[in-house]
C-alpha cells in the first residue's frame, strides 16, 4: 500500500484488526432466516489440532466434510491433468452437499506426486467460482507446505478458509523431543508458533491497508514473477504476471525430483540456504567470495581485485532480472577519453537511507564524508543527524523524512540539498523503521528526541499522508521550509508504481526513487526480506513508460535503488530509465561489513551496525577512502562500458532501451521468461523526453503571502529584534510560518530567535499546515480557525488559536483545528481555544499543548 491506501498499524490499531474466520455456507445477504445463524467462528485461520479435529468430524449438514487427496499417479497423469481432476472432484463434492473441503497432502508415497497446496487451493477456488458454488463451501488446507506467515497468507489470499500446518507442528514436536526446545510443553510451543504466525498475518494485512482476514481472503493481492500464463489461468486467474515463466511441466518435474530426493535413504537433508549463505545451497548475491574481493579491492586500492569482484557479479548465474539482459556492444565504440569524466558520473551516485542508530556514528560519518568528497550525496536515514556535522564534510546532503519524524526539525531540514519522503523501502514496504532499544544510546536518543533504551518503531503510515493530495501538501511544506532543496519521494517497485510515480510528479516532487525488493535487508523481518516488493527493473521500466506517456518525464528525476553493485548494473539501470543510482549494502561492505545479517542485535562483529562503544573502537576499520575507492571503481567501469556503447554522456544512455538485448537464458525455465515488457517503449514517440530536463518541479502555489512575510521580517530575523506583523489569512494560504521558520533556522540554527521575538498575528481561516516546522522565537496568533496539520514538526515557539471575538462558538464543543496537528513535534507550545481533530499530537516528542478536546488516536506513539 503506497500513498492512496496507506498501511495500518496492526498493534496500535488492533481494535480494527481481525483474523476471525467463519465456517458454513454463506447465504443471501438480503434475507434473514434461522439458517443464516448456522455459522461456526474461529479466532484465527491457523487451526490447532483440536479445532481441526472438531471441524472435520462435525455431523450437521451445514458442516459436512470431505477430504480431497492432493496426490496423483505420475504414470497416469501430469500436474495439469491432476489439477483439473481435483477441481472436478471438488465441484462435484459441493454439488453433493459437502461444505468443508479438506485439501490434504498427507498421504505421501514413493510412487505418487503431491500437488502443491497453493496450486490446489487456487485451482479449486476458481473452479467453484466459475460454477457459482464458492459461497457454499469452505476450503480447509491440511498441508505440510505452510511454514511461515507468507505461506499462510498466499493460501488465504487465493481462497483458503483456514490452514492446518501439520508438518510445522510435527517439526516443533520433534524439536521438543530432541531437546533443542527446552522448558516448554508441546501445547505451549504450538500456541507460541500460532501466535507468531497470527501476528505475521496481521502485519501482512496491515501493509496493504486491510483490517480483516475476510477482506484478504481470495483477494489475490500478489504479483507472480516468473509464472507461465497457463499456470495463472488455471490456478491464479487475475493475478498480475508480466514476464511469463515456468509452466506446469516445470513444476511437475520439480515434484518428481522432490519425491525422489525425499525417499533417497543415502542423501541427507540440506539446510538449503534460504535465509543465509550455505555452501552448495541457494545462490546469494553477497556470498563470501563477493564480499572478500570487494573488501580486498577497497582496502588495498586494488583494481584487479575489483575486476574480479565485478566478474563474480556480472557473470553470476541469473539471480536478478537484469542478469538476463546485456548491453548491445555491436555498435561503434568511441575512445574512452571522449566519455564524460568520473566527476560527472559520481555526482549521480547516492548512498541509500541508513539511519544513525542502525549504523554506528563512525560508519555513518565515514559514508557521508566519502560521498561529499566524491561529489555524490549521502542519505541521513530517518534518525536525524548531529547538528555538529552541519556545514562540514560529514553532513548528509539528503535528509530523510520518514513516518516516525525522528529528529526532523527546521534546523535539520534547511541543512540539506535533497529532502526525501520515505513512503516505503524495498526491504520492508508497509512497515516503519525499527530500532531496538539496546541500540538507542544516549546520543541516539538525543538526536531522536527520545529516551535511551526505548525501542523506536516508526508508524507504518505517514499520519499526514492518506491521499496523493496529502503527499502534495507535505512536498509543499518541505519546499516552503527549504526552498533551495529538491524534494524526493521513495517508492517501492510494484504493479502500478508507474501510476503512483505519475501522481507524485503531479504533486510537484523533484525526484522519485524506485526501490527494489532486494535492497536493505540487514535488519528487516525475514518475511519482508523474502516476500515483499518486486524487482526494481520492473518498477523503473514501468515508471519510465508511464511518466513519458503522460508528458511528465522532463519534470522529475528517477533513481534506481536496490542491490546495485557494479558499473554494468548502473548501465542497465540507466538504459531502463534511471538517471541516478542508490547504493546501500556495497558501501557498507566497503567499510568492513561482513554481511552477517545481525544488524538488529547491536553486536555487529565489524563495528558497522552497533552502538556498542567497545565493538566500534575495537573492530571498526572503515575509512572514507574505502567507500571512495569503491565508487571510483564503479564509475570507471561505467565509463568503459559507455565507451563500448558509443555514448559520451550518461544522459545519452537514459531510456535507450534499444541498446539492451535480452539474453536467451541458460536454463529451459529462463528461456520461457518474456522480458520484452521491460524494454517496451509503449508506442511513445521519440520526441518525448527520456530524462529530466528541468532543474526542479515547482509548485503552482508560489506562496505569495509567505514570501511577503519573509520580506517584512528579514531585518528582524537577522538582527534578532522584536517585531509584530499583522495579516489577513484565507484557507488557500498553506504552510504559513514555514518560510519564516526556515529563514530563522538558516540564520540562527536550532537555537532560533529569543522567546517571543517575532510575532505574526493572523485573522481568518488558515489553510493546511499552519506553523509547520515552527522554529524557536516565532509566535503565530490566529483569530479564527485552521485546517489540518497545525504545528506539524514544530520545534519551538508558540501557536495560539482562538475563535473570533464576535462568534458564539462554545470552545469545548467546537473544532478549531483539523486532523494530525503536532504530528512529529519536538518542542514549542500550542494553545487552542477549541477542539482538535483526530490523531492529535501523534509522535509528539516534546511539544506542550492545551486544547479543549481531541478526536480518536490522540497522543499515540
Amino acid at each position: 500500500a503506497q500513498v492512496t491506501n496507506p498501511p495500518i498499524d496492526p498493534i496500535r490499531e488492533a481494535v480494527v484488526m481481525s483474523l476471525n474466520t467463519c465456517f458454513g455456507p454463506e447465504r443471501n445477504l438480503f434475507q434473514e432466516t434461522p439458517q443464516h445463524a448456522k455459522r461456526l467462528e474461529v479466532h484465527s485461520p491457523v487451526l490447532s489440532h483440536e479445532k481441526f479435529e472438531r471441524l472435520t468430524t462435525l455431523e450437521e449438514a451445514e458442516y459436512r466434510c470431505i477430504t480431497l487427496d492432493l496426490h496423483y499417479d505420475p504414470a497416469g497423469a501430469d500436474l495439469r491433468a491432476a489439477l483439473e481432476a481435483l477441481a472436478e472432484r471438488a465441484v462435484q463434492a459441493v454439488r453433493d452437499g459437502y461444505v468443508i473441503l479438506v485439501l490434504s497432502d498427507r498421504r505421501i508415497a514413493p510412487d505418487r506426486l503431491p500437488i502443491h497446496a497453493l496450486f490446489a487451493t487456487g485451482c479449486v477456488h476458481h473452479a467453484l467460482i466459475r460454477e457459482g458454488l464458492r459461497c457454499n463451501a469452505n476450503l480447509l488446507v491440511d498441508t505440510g507446505a505452510a511454514r511461515d506467515p507468507h505461506h499462510f497468507a498466499c493460501l488465504i489470499g487465493y481462497g483458503a478458509t483456514a490452514v492446518f500446518p501439520y508438518l510445522a507442528y510435527q517439526a516443533i514436536n520433534a524439536l521438543i523431543h530432541s531437546g533443542e526446545i527446552k522448558g516448554q510443553t508441546l501445547s505451549d510451543a504450538l500456541y507460541k508458533y500460532r501466535k507468531g504466525v497470527n501476528k505475521g498475518l496481521l502485519k501482512i494485512l496491515s501493509k496493504l491497508g486491510i483490517s480483516t482476514i475476510a477482506s484478504y481472503r481470495g483477494a489475490q493481492l500478489y504479483e507472480a514473477v516468473g509464472l507461465h500464463p497457463e499456470v495463472i489461468a488455471l490456478c491464479f486467474q487475475g493475478t498480475v504476471s508480466r514476464i511469463r515463466g515456468a509452466d506446469f511441466a516445470d513444476f511437475d518435474a520439480d515434484q518428481r525430483q522432490l519425491v525422489q530426493y525425499a525417499h533417497d535413504p543415502v542423501e541427507p537433508l540440506s539446510q538449503g540456504g534460504l535465509l543465509k549463505f550455505i555452501f552448495g545451497g541457494e545462490c546469494h548475491a553477497y556470498n563470501p567470495d563477493v564480499v572478500l574481493q570487494l573488501q580486498q579491492a577497497v582496502q588495498q586500492d586494488d583494481n584487479a581485485a575489483y575486476r574480479r569482484f565485478a566478474a563474480l557479479v556480472n557473470t553470476r548465474p541469473a539471480a536478478a532480472l537484469r542478469d538476463l539482459m546485456q548491453p548491445r556492444f555491436d555498435v561503434s565504440p568511441i575512445p574512452l577519453e571522449t566519455v564524460e569524466p568520473l566527476a560527472d558520473i559520481l555526482k549521480r551516485f547516492d548512498s541509500a537511507g541508513m539511519s544513525l542508530g542502525a549504523l554506528s556514528p563512525e560508519a555513518h560519518e565515514a559514508l557521508a564524508e566519502a560521498m561529499n568528497r566524491l561529489g555524490g550525496r549521502s542519505n541521513s536515514g530517518e534518525g536525524g543527524e548531529d547538528p555538529a556535522r552541519y556545514g562540514t564534510v560529514k553532513m548528509s546532503k539528503i535528509k530523510q523524512v520518514a513516518s516516525g519524524r525522528f529528529g526532523v526539525t527546521p534546523h535539520y531540514l534547511v541543512n540539506a540539498e535533497v529532502l526525501q519522503i520515505k513512503i516505503a523501502q524495498g526491504a520492508k514496504p508497509g512497515e516503519g523503521g525499527q530500532l531496538p532499544g539496546h541500540k538507542v544510546s544516549p546520543m541516539i536518543a538525543t538526536l531522536r528526541c527520545s529516551k535511551p533504551g526505548v525501542s523506536l518503531i516508526s508508524p507504518p503510515p505517514h499520519h499526514d499522508i492518506y491521499s496523493i493530495e496529502d503527499l502534495a501538501q507535505l512536498i509543499f511544506d518541505l519546499k516552503q521550509v527549504n526552498p533551495h532543496a529538491l524534494v524526493s519521494v521513495k517508492l517501492v517497485a510494484e504493479p502500478g508504481v508507474g501510476t503512483i510515480a505519475a501522481g507524485v510528479a503531479k504533486a510537484y516532487a523533484d525526484l522519485i526513487t524506485i526501490s527494489g525488493y532486494d535492497g536493505g535487508t540487514g535488519a528487516s523481518p525475514l518475511t519482508s526480506v523474502k516476500y515483499a516488493g518486486t524487482p526494481w527493473e520492473l518498477g523503473v521500466s514501468e515508471a519510465q513508460q508511464v511518466l513519458r506517456a503522460n508528458g511528465l518525464r522532463s519534470r522529475v528525476r528517477v533513481q534506481a535503488d536496490g542491490g546495485l553493485k557494479t558499473g554494468l548494473d548502473v548501465i542497465k539501470a540507466a538504459i531502463l530509465g534511471a538517471e541516478s543510482f542508490g547504493f546501500g549494502t556495497a558501501p557498507m561492505i566497503s567499510l568492513g561489513c561482513k554481511y552477517l545479517r545481525i544488524c538488529h542485535l547491536n553486536n555487529c562483529a565489524t563495528g558497522v551496525a552497533t552502538q556498542d562503544a567497545r565493538l566500534r573502537s575495537r573492530y571498526f576499520i572503515g575509512l572514507p577512502q574505502m567507500v571512495m575507492r569503491y565508487f571510483n571503481f564503479v564509475a570507471e567501469e561505467t565509463r568503459e562500458l559507455m565507451a563500448r556503447l558509443g555514448v559520451r554522456t550518461l544522459s545519452e544512455l537514459i531510456g535507450r532501451m534499444d541498446l539492451l538485448d535480452i539474453l536467451p537464458g541458460t536454463t529451459p525455465r529462463q528461456q520461457k521468461l518474456d522480458l520484452s515488457v521491460l524494454l517496451s517503449q509503449g508506442g511513445i514517440p521519440d520526441s518525448e523526453p527520456r530524462y529530466c530536463t528541468e532543474p526542479s518541479n515547482p509548485s503552482f502555489d508560489k506562496g505569495a503571502l509567505a514570501e511577503r512575510m519573509v520580506a517584512d521580517a528579514a531585518g528582524a530575523i537577522e538582527s534578532q529584534q522584536p517585531l509584530t506583523l499583522h495579516y489577513t489569512i484565507r484557507n488557500t494560504h498553506r504552510s504559513i510560518g514555514a518560510r519564516l521558520s526556515g529563514e530563522i533556522a538558516r540564520a540562527h540554527g536550532a537555537a532560533g530567535l529569543p522567546s517571543g521575538c517575532l510575532t505574526v498575528r493572523l485573522t481568518g481561516s488558515a489553510g493546511q499546515s499552519l506553523a509547520v516546522w515552527n522554529a524557536n522565537g516565532l509566535t503565530l496568533v490566529l483569530e479564527g480557525d485552521a485546517n489540518d496539520y497545525v504545528g506539524k514538526g514544530m520545534a519551538g515557539g508558540q501557536v495560539i488559536l482562538y475563535p473570533p471575538t464576535c462568534s458564539g462558538f462554545v470552545p469545548h464543543q467546537t473544532t478549531i483545528i483539523g486532523n494530525t496537528c503536532l504530528y512529529g513535534a519536538t518542542g514549542g507550545k500550542l494553545n487552542a481555544a477549541g477542539m482538535a481533530g483526530e490523531r492529535f499530537a501523534v509522535r509528539n516528542s516534546g511539544a506542550v499543548a492545551v486544547v479543549e478536546g481531541a478526536g480518536d488516536h490522540c497522543c499515540e506513539y
